[in-house]
């Protein structure tokens, strides 16, 4: 039968019906929703993610059928201004402080919109849009994510909406980065390449990277590259996209002690050589005496200030309630006991479980993040998405159930006061817990630390 647009659609039509619908769920989503109606949100969401479901089901084998469905789902976003985050206001005025030599790291909003002389265009609408919490707090983001800002800022010039477009591309572009280096990797494991359809076609990842401009991706993009590189045992060059992610993000900085027994030891200290001398360098032009003190501080916050979408904190928070009345203490606390208990889990898994194997390393990298995650009093949606990376190189899918509810967390969006519904986080939280039990006891290739190859 030859191969014409008439056969193509014979063959293709519900598949490609379902394309078309779900654009329309994007456009929806992008161009006529406001974040303070959930039913909406949660409907249009979940709609999405029956989608993306059933595509990957009936075309999972049709790389550049699916390929060109995730491009246009993106390119939906193109001309947008997020509607679910304001963090996009912090990233531009970051960009233009860079790009006019301005440490981010040593200023506050708060004191530089103060200034008769300030630099930065569209410096009020900026300082309004970021909000009073990020404006009175120094810059978190690394260097590579402040070199991209400022190209951002440089390029978009006096207009929002260029940067804004500019951010997009950097974002788009990294995910078709992390699909390439995805299905090579996927390839060299044995698995099936069209896993990585599970992040490429995620709503969680279109909307939360795409539509509303983290960089969670970008950093993805880097450290995957590196897990190519591992898998095809250039573990020196591996080094470099992973100091480079750790510049985006800094979360990558907790599966270090992993490669421990990966490497082994000789190999582990110049790779960690490698990723420190990079990170170094890319710090360098932004040290002065107050850094340090001030990204400590600033970096601090997340586990000491902030609560949002939390498992077991809300538990334990509900629990001191009933008991002493006293809540507000109990973040200050509790944040100083999440990362020792981090960094012993870290531990565990660096000595007592056998990495040597990609899957087992990324097994381990899964275990811990996820370990963090349920212990961690913020967990913002997008932060799952790494979850769901690892995920696409292991047997564990709990990471695209989770990816799917943890839009019950955009209830807050909808209240004035960013008011939770613990109800809806429980629902969350109880969702993965019981599914993440059910894979355990179910897979051949065991979620615990004592795994031998």
């Amino acid at each position: 039968m030859p191969n014409t647009p008439a056969t193509y659609w014979k063959l293709h039509k519900v598949p490609i019906l379902m394309a078309l619908l779900g654009a329309i769920l994007y456009y929806t989503f992008a161009f006529q929703l406001e974040r303070t109606d959930y039913i909406k949100l949660l409907t249009l969401f979940a709609a999405s993610f029956f989608l993306c479901l059933k595509l990957i089901q009936f075309e999972k084998w049709n790389l550049k059928f699916l390929l060109v469905v995730g491009v246009i789902f993106r390119l939906i976003f193109l001309i947008t201004e997020p509607n679910l985050s304001q963090d996009y206001y912090r990233f531009i005025w970051d960009g233009h402080l860079v790009g006019n030599f301005i440490n981010p790291y040593l200023e506050v909003p708060n004191d530089l919109i103060a200034q008769s002389d300030l630099v930065i265009p569209n410096a009020h609408a900026l300082y309004d849009g970021m909000g009073n919490l990020s404006a009175k707090h120094f810059s978190n983001y690394p260097p590579l994510n402040q070199l991209l800002f400022a190209i951002a800022a440089l390029l978009g010039g006096k207009s929002l909406m260029g940067s804004v477009l500019v951010m997009r591309t950097m974002i788009i572009l990294a995910d078709i980065g992390i699909l390439y280096f995805g299905r090579k990797l996927l390839k060299n494991l044995n698995q099936s390449p069209h896993l990585i359809f599970w992040y490429f076609l995620n709503p969680l990842v279109i909307i939360e990277l795409t539509g509303n401009l983290h960089f969670e991706g970008v950093m993805l993009f880097f450290f995957v590259w590196s897990l190519y590189l591992l898998s095809v045992k250039k573990w020196t060059l591996a080094a470099i996209p992973y100091a480079l992610s750790i510049c985006v993000k800094l979360v990558p900085l907790l599966f270090l002690p992993l490669f421990l027994k990966h490497l082994g030891l000789k190999k582990s200290i110049t790779f960690y050589v490698i990723i420190g001398i990079s990170c170094l360098l890319m710090f360098a032009p932004f040290y002065s005496p107050a850094f340090i003190a001030n990204y400590s501080e600033t970096v601090g916050l997340w586990f000491s200030n902030f609560e949002f979408n939390a498992g077991l904190y809300n538990a334990i928070k509900y629990i001191a309630i009933q008991f002493d009345g006293k809540p507000w203490e109990l973040i200050k606390t509790y944040g100083k006991i999440t990362p020792i208990v981090t960094i012993l889990f870290v531990l565990l898994f660096t000595f007592l479980r056998d990495n040597q194997k990609i899957p087992t390393l990324i097994t381990s990298m899964m275990a811990v993040l996820t370990l963090y995650y349920f212990m961690s009093a913020t967990v913002h949606p997008w932060y799952i998405i790494f979850l769901v990376v690892l995920g696409v190189f292991t047997r564990y899918k709990y990471a695209v159930l989770w990816s799917a509810t943890v839009v019950l967390s955009y209830y807050a969006y909808s209240q004035a006061d960013f008011k939770e519904n613990l109800t809806l986080i429980t629902v969350e939280y109880i969702s993965v817990y019981v599914f993440l039990i059910y894979e355990i006891f179910n897979s051949k290739e065991q979620f615990v630390i004592f795994r031998k190859n």
